[in-house]
């Protein structure tokens, strides 16, 4: 009875150290298949990069027209505004006289800044005289570029790895050509890629400023009766001076036009003159009797 006892305990000692034996290759079978699934998620979170990065590219741009108080201050406001939504100044231009003064200035700001840019502009001014928002979509063109910039970059590598192969100076000379022609081309790709990536980030808005009503008076400044006197006995004399220019270079050259007139004049009077033999007035007669 005892020794069945014993056996009874010795045999599941046997199958303790068993299960304990087998618990860590059925954990590992377990947690192998963890790398591929690693794998996968950076894959998914690749595409996600991918994808974000092709978005749609567009470019929003507005040419607004602004009725304001004062055309200088407005223009200041303007320029603070650009700055304080992230933004700059590209150009300023002011012009007209004191009382007068017309202005233009055009700002880029962030596109996702842009509505309300244009809402803020129109809150400077006492009447929005014109308005015009555009959008352009540049993704196809910024798409195509970095196509390019790829198969460029492609070469490139391609000739670095010819250049290392070259066996003589002519044959490097050559491949070095080239590789300068590709690098060049990716410059300009790269800087056009620039040129989209910021047009589509920066709008462009154009702002022209016009007064509320014109201070110009009814009469001009500057207005002056003798002052005009003054220009219209000159412009006399000028026409005189002209008249006498002329004269004088009609008696110069009389050599050279008075024979011609003469002979123009005499071949007249002579179509005029009646036929040999007959008085003047005798055609008129004998009609006159008939």
């Amino acid at each position: 009875m005892r020794r069945s006892v014993i056996f009874l305990l010795l045999l599941l000692l046997v199958g303790l150290a068993c299960a304990g034996a087998e618990a860590p290759e059925m954990s590992q079978d377990r947690t192998a298949p963890e790398p591929p699934l690693s794998n996968e998620v950076s894959k998914d979170s690749g595409e996600v990069t991918t994808a974000s990065a092709e978005q749609r590219l567009i470019v929003h741009n507005a040419r607004i027209s602004l009725a304001v108080e004062d055309v200088l201050d407005a223009r200041n406001q303007i320029a603070h505004l650009a700055e304080s939504v992230g933004g700059y100044v590209v150009s300023s231009t002011i012009s007209g006289e004191e009382g007068d003064v017309t202005g233009s200035i055009s700002i880029r700001v962030p596109d996702s800044r842009f509505e309300q840019t244009l809402g803020e502009l129109r809150s400077l001014a006492t009447r929005v005289r014109s308005e015009n928002t555009s959008a352009k979509d540049i993704t196809e063109e910024y798409v195509d570029f970095k196509a390019r910039l790829r198969n460029a970059e492609a070469t490139e590598g391609q000739y670095l790895a010819l250049l290392g192969k070259a066996k003589d100076t002519e044959e490097t000379l050559k491949v070095y050509e080239r590789l300068s022609q590709v690098r060049s081309e990716i410059e300009q790709i790269k800087g056009k890629i620039q040129y989209l990536e910021q047009s589509a980030a920066l709008s462009l808005i154009e702002i022209e400023l016009r007064p509320i009503a014109s201070a110009r008076g009814l009469v001009a400044a500057g207005w002056n009766a003798l002052e005009i006197l003054k220009g219209a006995v000159r412009g006399l004399i000028a026409t005189a001076q002209t008249l006498a220019a002329l004269a004088i270079w009609l008696l110069v050259f009389a050599p050279l036009w008075g024979p011609v007139v003469a002979v123009i004049l005499w071949l007249q009077r002579r179509r005029r003159k009646p036929p040999s033999g007959k008085a003047p007035g005798e055609e008129t007669k004998a009609g006159n009797a008939v």
